[in-house]
């Protein structure tokens, strides 16, 4: 698998921050995937398919928010117990962020901390910057440069902890 220089200076401090979740909660899932309402049966899904196919565990709107239970509480929760947040990047999101929706909120918290990937997908740095300077400051992944499957193995590669940093 190959990087981007800069992938590989944005990607280490976040990986510094998944090994020291992961030593302190061992039981945390190994992310949690922020998306826009309207992505949650196409591009936020099939993303989500990919990781978990790749043995990432992933906190997932669809399938983690059981019918009656309240849905800030379980957004909640479920940001509390992952080691770092992956955020599909859409027109939809940018909607919803705009409107200051629920994903905004969610990525407030994910913001908080060096535990955000962000995966642009449909948009560009430049629209994502007009809109979310901060969300925009964060290098990710961009399906522009790399396939949602090489993402995927990317992101796994990134919190399988049994691999070196360097690898």
């Amino acid at each position: 698998m190959t990087y981007t220089p800069q992938q590989v200076q944005a990607l280490a401090p976040i990986r510094q921050q998944v090994e020291a979740r992961a030593l302190a909660h061992p039981d945390l899932r190994d992310g949690f995937l922020c998306h826009a309402w309207d992505d949650r049966r196409g591009v936020a899904k099939e993303l989500h398919d990919l990781l978990e196919a790749a043995g990432v565990s992933v906190w997932f709107s669809e399938k983690d928010i059981l019918p009656g239970v309240p849905f800030l509480r379980a957004i909640d929760k479920g940001l509390a117990n992952s080691r770092i947040g992956f955020v599909m990047v859409t027109p939809a999101l940018m909607t919803s962020i705009q409107a200051e929706g629920v994903a905004d909120k969610e990525l407030a918290a994910l913001l908080r901390g060096d535990l955000l990937v962000p995966v642009v997908h449909g948009i560009t740095y430049g629209e994502l910057l007009a809109v979310s300077p901060l969300l925009a400051s964060r290098h990710g992944f961009d399906t522009e440069v790399d396939s949602l499957d090489v993402i995927a193995i990317k992101i796994a590669e990134l919190v399988d902890l049994t691999r070196p940093i360097d690898a």
